[in-house]
């Protein structure tokens, strides 16, 4: 068949105005109310003159649905939707933590650090108990120091799968109390509560940097000399009215 082969890609958009091809369709105006069917002249001439595009929402439908509509304005807000469903979509991971059934206290401590961090983000944690030569023979040190680690963590997470032999491993799967969603949001509020606690910070800094310099200036001024009084460039003169000594 020659016509298989033609190329070129499927568009999943929605036919607008011209492209829309059939004799009358089931209008919908700008505000969501029902017009009915009408010939296709007719619904685009309503477009025209609401000075907004003719969409078809329902192909399949019979007669077409169209919907008047600005169609840049509705493929952007889409376009904006579709980013923000994909920012808060939360995809649960699972993080892995390895253990050796004679684990030193402080790696105990750190390892369980991590072990609450990912639980907090609202992640599963896969604990593996590795086993070496002769621990192979003791199973129930891995066994207690799993129960131990699920007992230490039991306000942020619950055990989702029990400890089972698996080889030379010993594996248990803890599920956190939270969903991912609800971490990320807490996550965000901690964010920007922490954003706005520093913008605080900063203009109250900015505020006792000033009030400092208006402090300076009031010293120096008190400190700055007072302007000297000029001299009178001349002794007052003595009165004229004086009598010369009489001559002898």
């Amino acid at each position: 068949m020659w016509w298989c082969n033609r190329g070129g890609s499927i568009s999943t958009e929605p036919r607008i105005n011209d492209r829309i091809r059939v004799p009358e369709v089931r209008l919908v105006g700008p505000s969501g109310e029902q017009v009915g069917i009408v010939p296709l002249a007719k619904a685009l001439e309503l477009a025209q003159e609401y000075d907004l595009d003719l969409v078809e929402v329902a192909a399949s439908a019979r007669p077409p649905v169209c919907k008047l509509m600005d169609y840049g304005k509705f493929k952007y807000e889409s376009a904006m939707k579709a980013r923000e469903a994909r920012k808060n979509q939360a995809h649960t991971v699972i993080k892995e933590m390895k253990l050796r059934p004679k684990i030193d206290p402080h790696d105990y401590d750190t390892k369980k650090g991590h072990v609450v961090r990912f639980l907090k983000q609202g992640d599963k944690v896969k604990i593996t108990i590795m086993f070496r030569g002769r621990e192979q023979s003791r199973p129930e040190l891995g066994y207690r120091l799993l129960q131990r680690l699920a007992s230490d963590v039991e306000d942020l997470g619950f055990i989702e799968s029990n400890p089972k032999q698996d080889g030379r491993n010993m594996i248990m799967v803890l599920g956190p109390h939270k969903k991912k969603t609800e971490a990320m949001a807490e996550a965000r509020e901690a964010q920007a509560a922490r954003k706005a606690e520093r913008q605080g910070l900063s203009a109250t800094d900015e505020g006792e940097f000033l009030a400092d310099e208006a402090g300076v200036d009031e010293v120096l001024a008190d400190e700055a000399p007072e302007a000297e009084v000029p001299a009178a460039e001349a002794a007052p003169a003595e009165d004229a009215s004086t009598e010369a000594p009489a001559e002898a």
